[in-house]
């Protein structure tokens, strides 16, 4: 009863367009599972309203200096942002950098900007597991525009981009490692490029390196990623940029592609929700059981299968919830 009522407080709070309500929500999201579920039950027929773009890239790419700066075009448009800013945990400490706030200080005063550093916690992607529910609060605290920003490692870039409704992938000329990570697999998420730090003399290369690769691209593509050169310390090119994402969300809502991006989102968020429960519910209790053990001895010794030992495990699994209900 109280997590219930502690909850209807802070989407009460929300909803009215209070910022402490919605900074103690997304707090809440990163620490109680339970209590973030009943959050997000009330707040999520309020949501749905916000346009979500995704930055990734190699760390020192400038990517912080870029949300900055859109963030600031963006509300000389009279649009409200809000900003979502993954940082790495420390392994040792856990404790996260979290500086990407102390660069976007101009944005501290501005009602309609809410800027919230969150660390990965360790996940394998550069987001956070909360990072889609923190996205929730801020479309229900009526942001216009939501912004997240990765940490630019491991699976970050698959994962902005299933979040996301226009991924912006963001390179630097003169590193080697870019071109490759773009050949094992960002081609296929990016909705826009941007090479920053454009004022490099690699900058002819990586430009000329990518034209290459959207040109070899097998696929046949409606939309074909743009390459938006910035220097975003000076804001060089970031009015091209936003304009650039103005002109993807054009694009998407005039051919229905939001609303399948969007449809293909929530397919996977409910799967993945569905398969957590699973794991606490049947998989979880299941392991903790002698016959557990008695099967993973039976597969060392080459007595049983894997594939039969998970048949077991399931069966087990699905009989105590039934026998529960």
């Amino acid at each position: 009863m109280a997590i219930a009522a502690a909850s209807q407080n802070l989407v009460d709070g929300i909803l009215a367009g209070s910022h402490r309500a919605a900074a103690k929500a997304i707090s809440l999201i990163e620490n109680d599972e339970r209590a973030s579920e009943q959050l997000i039950r009330r707040l999520y027929p309020q949501t749905g309203n916000a346009y979500t773009v995704g930055l990734t890239g190699p760390p020192g790419a400038g990517k912080s200096t870029l949300v900055d700066d859109i963030a600031q075009i963006a509300r000389g448009d009279g649009e409200s942002v809000g900003i979502i800013a993954v940082d790495p945990n420390s392994p040792f400490s856990g404790g996260a950098i979290l500086g990407d706030r102390i660069r976007m200080m101009r944005h501290t005063v501005d009602p309609d900007v809410f800027i919230r550093s969150m660390g990965s916690r360790g996940h394998l992607g550069g987001l956070a597991v909360a990072t889609s529910q923190a996205r929730d609060v801020l479309d229900a605290l009526g942001m216009g525009y939501v912004i997240l920003e990765t940490v630019g490692v491991g699976q970050s870039e698959l994962e902005v981009a299933e979040l996301a409704d226009t991924t912006v992938v963001v390179l630097m000329p003169g590193l080697g490692d870019s071109v490759q990570t773009i050949k094992a697999g960002i081609m296929e998420i990016a909705d826009i490029f941007v090479i920053n730090k454009a004022d490099h003399p690699a900058l002819a290369r990586t430009a000329a390196d990518l034209r290459e690769l959207l040109r070899l691209d097998p696929r046949q593509r409606a939309w074909t990623p743009p390459i938006v050169k910035t220097v975003a310390t000076n804001e060089d090119g970031v009015h091209e940029l936003w304009q650039a994402i103005l002109k993807h969300r054009r694009f998407l809502e005039e051919k229905g592609g939001l609303k399948e991006r969007r449809r293909r989102r929530l397919e996977r968020q409910v799967v993945e929700i569905a398969a957590r429960r699973l794991r606490e519910e049947v998989l979880v209790p299941s392991t903790e059981a002698s016959g557990f053990r008695r099967a993973v001895q039976a597969v060392t010794d080459r007595r049983l299968d894997p594939y039969a030992a998970a048949d077991q495990l399931m069966e087990e699994g699905a009989k105590r919830v039934a026998a529960g209900s």
